[in-house]
């Protein structure tokens, strides 16, 4: 159904573009008096239905038709999830964005590599405060997460009282930064709150999502119980994770190494903004070569298997400066997100046939998550006590559990949510009203193409039944000017398949033979190729069951 906002002026409304059908893409929209609100704006992982694509983000199309009302779009951490379309989008949103000082600091690190420093006014806000933006008043409510600075927020208006939590867990000793701000989530439920818009990512993990105090102990030991070299790898943006790994690494006596760009992007943002300033001692990679392996300890990219990242070169034995040997170790210290399972299992098999020891959350205490398990949702819910639980942040699975355990809880309502929907939100009732459309934009290279593009089934199907290329040249009377060109990558063997070849080649030759020429002449460059690729797609589809893409190309001489 269609939707009219104008009709809608005074309502408050929720729309997620993204991050309701998916664990990433966060993309979130508030609605009140006829004026827009973004919170976060982020990207997310391809999977094998987009070949060559590494990243994925959200339609931006029905914001940008509405992007004159867009006050502003406000960052509650710095996760690429999160904030990682920006870059894309930014100049045509064209509008501020609000972040604290290390989100500032990390997202202006993104922007200059892609120079678009200009493009972009960042406006920092301090963990805490307290800002109007059109008719919304947010209230950033600091919030425990894998990433410093990770801020809740408050969002009231005229139509009703949100409270946004982004990423967030309950831990007590968190490393880097405070604890959540549990105080005010209390004061926010005291108030009021009509939506609790909530993290859904470990709504099937029982109990808490563990600390990252603990977890400091525990890679302490492993570490230190490594025999040769140690490599480490995570998400660069874990910043938690990563002070961990430097503590870690130097309380077992090792050197510690930074492998890939991002690594070092995540650490320059991280001490422009004060934190991890205990990693003055890192050595430069091109250095290790000086030292004995087990005195080493390399943090790596790449722990969701990501084919150019720092960890797959040194699996596949082409980084510059780093080789891995028979007993060394590899620490997976991350969760195996769904959809990159098959990338990280292969690359576990590459490393274990290398005689390379591999660690994971699987078989050791390597790694807690930075979202909240069951008990952290119920105490989220106690603190709050929203009126409405709306789940976002996970797949449709996540989302239907999510709120089936909110009214388990006791929460009055739960509203289940899909990128599109509609949700009118307010103090008597929060219901959905419609969906707008939505989809996905895969980033290939450096264009945005809608994931259904007709480039992504071409190479789908190179990449299932391989390519066939035929080239064809005709004389002014309508014959051969020379044998025709076949190749066939990623489909046949020349060395193998001869039989098959000269079958096509030999039909090639009496279809055009000298007794058609007449014929021929008269038949446009269309049929002709037609014709070519009907009895190549014919004799591959009986001779070996594929249907390869076919190119067929037609020239004459002058």
């Amino acid at each position: 159904m269609t939707i009219n906002f104008k009709e809608l002026h005074n309502e408050l409304l929720f729309v997620p573009l993204g991050g309701s059908n998916e664990i990433g893409i966060n993309v979130n929209l508030y609605h009140y008096e006829g004026k827009w609100l973004m919170v976060d704006c982020g990207s997310g992982f391809a999977d094998d239905f987009l070949p060559g694509v590494d990243m994925v983000v959200a339609d931006m199309d029905f914001i940008i038709q509405h992007k004159k009302d867009l006050v502003a779009i406000v960052l509650t951490h710095a996760h690429e999830d999160h904030l990682g379309a920006i870059q894309y989008f930014a100049k045509e949103l064209n509008t501020p964005i609000y972040a604290t000082n290390f989100t500032k600091n990390f997202l202006k690190i993104r922007l200059t590599e892609n120079n678009l420093q200009k493009n972009v006014e960042i406006k920092e806000v301090k963990p805490g405060s307290k800002f109007d933006l059109g008719p919304f008043s947010i209230e950033m409510i600091g919030i425990t997460h894998s990433a410093p600075e990770m801020q809740a927020l408050m969002i009231r208006c005229g139509g009703g009282k949100v409270l946004h939590t982004g990423d967030w867990k309950f831990d007590d000793d968190p490393v880097v930064g405070p604890s959540s701000s549990k105080n005010l989530l209390k004061n926010c439920g005291d108030e009021g709150v009509d939506a609790l818009v909530c993290d859904s990512t470990n709504v099937f993990n029982p109990g808490s999502s563990g600390s990252e105090g603990q977890l400091r102990k525990s890679l302490v030991d492993i570490i230190a119980g490594c025999p040769k070299l140690a490599v480490c790898t995570t998400f660069a943006s874990n910043i938690a994770r990563l002070d961990t790994l430097i503590y870690a690494g130097q309380k077992a006596g090792r050197k510690i190494v930074l492998t890939g760009r991002s690594m070092h992007r995540m650490l320059a943002a991280a001490q422009e903004s004060g934190y991890l300033l205990n990693s003055a001692n890192l050595f430069d990679e091109k250095d290790v070569s000086r030292f004995k392996r087990e005195e080493v300890m390399v943090i790596a990219t790449g722990c969701q298997g990501e084919p150019l990242a720092a960890i797959a070169k040194m699996a596949g034995g082409t980084h510059n400066n780093l080789k891995l040997s028979k007993g060394d170790t590899v620490i997976f210290s991350s969760k195996i997100i769904p959809g990159n399972d098959k990338k990280i299992f292969r690359m576990f098999n590459q490393l274990v046939k290398t005689g390379v020891e591999v660690i994971t959350e699987r078989d050791h205490f390597v790694h807690v998550s930075g979202h909240p398990g069951l008990d952290e949702l119920k105490a989220m819910y106690k603190l709050v006590r929203p009126k409405t639980v709306v789940p976002v942040h996970g797949e449709a699975s996540h989302i239907h559990e999510h709120a089936k355990f909110a009214r388990k809880c006791g929460v009055p309502n739960a509203v289940e949510v899909e990128n599109g929907s509609v949700l009118k939100i307010d103090a008597t009732e929060t219901k959905l009203i419609g969906k707008i459309k939505t989809g996905y934009l895969a980033v290939d290279g450096i264009s945005l193409l809608p994931d259904s593009s007709a480039i992504f089934k071409y190479r789908r199907k190179m990449r299932e039944s391989g390519i066939v290329v035929a080239t064809l040249v005709f004389d002014k009377k309508g014959g051969f000017a020379t044998k025709p060109a076949i190749d066939y990558p990623g489909c046949l063997n020349p060395a193998d398949d001869s039989d098959i070849i000269n079958d096509i080649l030999s039909e090639l030759m009496m279809i055009f033979s000298q007794g058609l020429n007449s014929k021929i002449t008269r038949m446009k460059t269309d049929e002709i190729e037609q014709t070519v690729r009907s009895l190549i797609k014919r004799t591959l589809k009986s001779e070996i069951g594929k249907t390869p893409q076919i190119i067929v190309n037609i020239q004459y001489t002058s």
